[in-house]
């Protein structure tokens, strides 16, 4: 992981400024509106001289007759470039949302699956709808106030120079103080926002769970104690935002403080030169609505750095994601389109982190063989099979597929042979036929999504649904029950055609009905196929091929049913507990 929380300011901000970069034409009339915009106030604090010595107090006509049409065309100039200026860096900064959502989401989707095992979904939801929105404000917002209120200051500064060199000077005694408000305000404001993000991914945690498990809060009367979570959470949002306001708004009290005691000192030296006629009443009044217009730039300065510290706070959060390594590829890959299915552990070892799960496992299964696995939970079966897809990298040994390393097999080859039904069916919130035909089979015919849908005993149910194929079955499949799940899964499995199978057969809880209708959809899938079946009900793999039993993270009996049976070693007492 590149970023941290040492990095600076600058290298995040030019890093965000890249994504801006392909509009850079869009971007650069934003700016050049944005300039016209600042140049527009000092060009007013301008023209109120000519009009008040000219106009008012030389009574010169063609001056009376001019002022008003350059005011009214300053106005309407200002007022079309604030328009384009905000469209423009508006649709910038969506854009800029937008591709940064896109490459969080596909950076997702290429995440380990061990960084799903440390991370919570309400923790990477957070970082693409909250974070990333957060970051707009330092791209687009924070330049804005930059470039016309800093244009602005400088042009107002300059015309005051012009008109009373030693007044403006007055002004320039603030500016050190106000650098080191503002270097001290950034430091805090930092640690703030990162802390108000960490804070909203574990409030998004907790919502997405009380969702999730809605069925257990109510079961167990859980609500009590997920309000209590749900409102420590949102109180510790809430004082840090609270905490945000009050560091931000402090540093405002200050410079403003500083500015109007610089501004009283000059509007009372301005007036006593007034009086001994060292400066026109154009020229005086010229330099007060200078320093009146300087007032609100300076304030919107000193309150960009909150914007700005949001935005990197979040653009770093943003960027700690995207720099994340995706699953491990190697340099060198054997390209191969269609595997025949032997998969051979030679002396395979894995931890998760600290926990030993697997143990010197060596095991080869030919293609076409079916090897159950069984064992007590905790055992190491689900993540025996979990190495095969490459959901996990090995630490020790090898794993061969096809004879081939399975390091050296690239990801999409590799997974493009292998089709899973897991004990959690995941399904979409979309039609039938869309959950049968998911991903690369998006585009097969509707009759072969009917021929799956056949041969997994799913047409039975979905002929009675009002729209067949086309229902929606509901978010994870709510409006199926266990079994019809369970098929549908199987259904996507046989369309998919794979030549290795990994069955996680969580038949237990299911009624027998839909049991025996998984089983003969078992049949159908496994034929022709190397298939792995994760057993949890014993008397479904008898006639297995072979029987893999697993304790602790080792394999300890390898046979078929009958010659376990009549060793009446582990298997046996599993079978008799079963």
């Amino acid at each position: 992981m590149i970023l941290t929380s040492q990095v600076n300011s600058k290298t995040l901000y030019l890093r965000l400024l890249n994504y801006v970069a392909p509009y850079w034409k869009i971007f650069a009339l934003a700016i050049l509106a944005i300039v016209v915009m600042a140049i527009a106030d000092p060009v007013l604090a301008a023209l109120i001289q000519p009009l008040l010595d000219g106009g008012f107090v030389e009574k010169d006509p063609t001056m009376m007759r001019l002022m008003p049409i350059f005011l009214i065309l300053l106005i309407l100039t200002k007022g079309l470039a604030m328009l384009a200026s905000t469209i423009g860096m508006t649709w910038i900064a969506s854009r800029l949302v937008t591709d940064l959502r896109i490459e969080m989401f596909d950076k997702i989707l290429t995440l380990p699956t061990s960084e799903f095992d440390k991370t919570s979904s309400g923790v990477l939801l957070s970082k693409v709808t909250y974070d990333v929105s957060r970051v707009m404000a330092a791209a687009t917002d924070v330049l804005v106030i930059l470039v016309r209120d800093s244009l602005a200051v400088f042009g107002l500064l300059a015309w005051m120079f012009y008109l009373n060199w030693m007044l403006s000077l007055i002004v320039f005694t603030i500016v050190p103080f106000v650098i080191i408000v503002v270097r001290i305000v950034s430091k805090l404001l930092r640690g703030v926002n990162t802390s108000i993000q960490d804070a909203m991914g574990n409030l998004t945690r907790i919502v997405e769970e009380a969702i999730g498990g809605h069925k257990l809060v109510k079961i167990f009367a859980g609500q009590q104690y997920e309000q209590t979570r749900f409102q420590a959470a949102s109180n510790q949002v809430r004082n840090l935002e609270v905490r945000t306001q009050i560091i931000s708004g402090s540093s405002v009290f200050i410079v403003q403080m500083l500015t109007g005691l610089a501004l009283g000192i000059i509007i009372y030296i301005a007036a006593m030169q007034s009086a001994s006629d060292n400066i026109t009443v154009g020229g005086f009044v010229s330099l007060f609505t200078a320093m009146g217009m300087l007032f609100s730039p300076i304030k919107r300065l000193t309150k960009v750095n909150d914007k700005l510290q949001q935005g990197l706070a979040a653009a770093q959060s943003v960027f700690a994601l995207i720099d994340q390594d995706s699953e491990f590829e190697a340099k060198k890959l054997i390209s191969k389109d269609k595997l025949t299915g032997k998969i051979e552990f030679n002396q395979v070892s894995f931890s998760y982190e600290e926990q030993h799960a697997l143990q010197n496992i060596s095991l080869t299964i030919l293609p076409g063989e079916t090897v159950a696995l069984v064992g007590a939970s905790g055992s190491g079966k689900t993540t025996l099979a979990n190495l095969i897809p490459h959901f996990y990298s090995i630490n020790n040994g090898k794993l061969l597929i096809d004879d081939i390393n399975i390091n050296e097999l690239p990801l999409k080859d590799l997974r493009n042979n292998i089709a899973l039904v897991s004990q959690e069916v995941v399904l979409f919130n979309d039609t039938v036929a869309a959950n049968i035909a998911y991903g690369a089979m998006a585009n097969v015919s509707q009759a072969e999504i009917i021929v799956a849908a056949e041969l997994a005993y799913v047409m039975e149910f979905i002929e009675q649904m009002p729209k067949g194929l086309a229902t929606i079955i509901g978010e994870r499949g709510v409006k199926l029950s266990g079994g019809q799940r369970q098929r549908l899964a199987i259904a996507r499995a046989l369309l998919k055609d794979a030549p290795i199978l990994i069955f996680d057969e969580a038949t237990a809880a299911l009624d027998t009905q839909s049991e025996y209708k998984i089983q003969q959809s078992l049949e159908k899938l496994k034929q022709g196929r190397t298939t792995i079946i994760i057993a949890h009900r014993l008397s479904t793999i008898a006639k297995a091929d072979h029987i893999v039993v697993m304790e602790k993270g080792r394999i300890v009996e390898v046979g078929q049913h009958a010659k376990l049976m009549a060793k009446q070693g582990v298997y046996a007492k599993l079978y008799q507990a079963n």
